[in-house]
């Protein structure tokens, strides 16, 4: 079935969002996935056209790229490309975020049919694009950390999004993974069903890190990065356990056009 621009036709920018991911999703043939990635023959995954790419060259240039002017540290929109007021204000316990995309339609279709339809064939689709994002990055960790499931969330949903981006950016780009030295020991509810404020105390003290990390410069992996909070969260664990320097690596950020006034932390 085609998605791309026939999603588009069928689906206009005033309905809503749930009615085009499920359509999308359920669009996604997981044997089409696979025959994409192992065999010769590419087909685009949004609109199923020959590719020698995951994504043929007009949805590339039509996926939701961040825009260049936002602040590095944890990429809000500025006007100029420096640190937000935000970030110099009150300093994030890591030192820079990279992401890919804007977390808007397909991006946003794309990773949920990867979370909670168990597409497992997406990852690898997700994690070339950080890749892409990174080619020309001076910043090369030490050591990758996946962003911690907790083991009830894992065992219900049967495996960590963010470790399957990790092991595909760790063979490509020779980094080891941290496998178990940092775990979520807090059993909290999904950060996206919460207000921005309450973010904050639903996530503390959720972390915990047994790995001396002294003087070592660790790139947290994640999916989606929305206030910061969680990521925040964990880097402080890690800071603790002496990194000297952490990076951010996301899919996609969260940008809501309504709250673009709003403080990001």
């Amino acid at each position: 079935m085609k998605t791309g621009l026939f999603l588009q036709a069928v689906f206009p920018d005033d309905q809503g969002f749930d009615s085009r991911c499920q359509f999308f999703c359920s669009s996604i043939s997981p044997q089409g996935l696979n025959n994409m990635l192992f065999s010769n023959q590419k087909n685009c995954i949004l609109c199923d056209s020959t590719s020698t790419e995951d994504f043929c060259k007009p949805c590339t240039a039509h996926l939701p790229w961040l825009l260049q002017q936002h602040c590095p540290v944890c990429l809000w929109p500025t006007p100029d490309g420096q640190i937000c007021g935000a970030c110099l204000q009150k300093p994030p316990a890591y030192t820079r975020t990279v992401a890919a995309l804007s977390y808007t339609f397909p991006v946003d279709a794309l990773i949920q049919a990867l979370k909670y339809q168990a597409n497992l064939a997406i990852a690898p689709i997700l994690a070339r694009l950080i890749i892409k994002k990174l080619h020309d990055t001076p910043y090369k960790p030490d050591l990758l950390v996946p962003m911690p499931l907790h083991p009830a969330r894992l065992r219900e949903r049967g495996f960590n999004q963010a470790m399957e981006l990790s092991r595909v950016i760790s063979r490509q780009m020779n980094i080891p993974i941290l496998t178990n030295g940092c775990q979520r020991t807090k059993n909290t509810p999904p950060q996206a069903r919460l207000p921005w404020k309450a973010r904050r105390s639903n996530i503390r003290n959720a972390f915990e890190c047994t790995m001396t990390l002294s003087g070592k410069h660790v790139a947290i992996v994640d999916d989606v990065m929305t206030t910061g909070t969680t990521l925040n969260e964990l880097a402080i664990i890690l800071r603790r356990q002496g990194a000297a320097e952490i990076s951010n690596w996301i899919v996609a950020r969260t940008l809501p056009e309504t709250n673009l006034l709003d403080s990001p932390h």
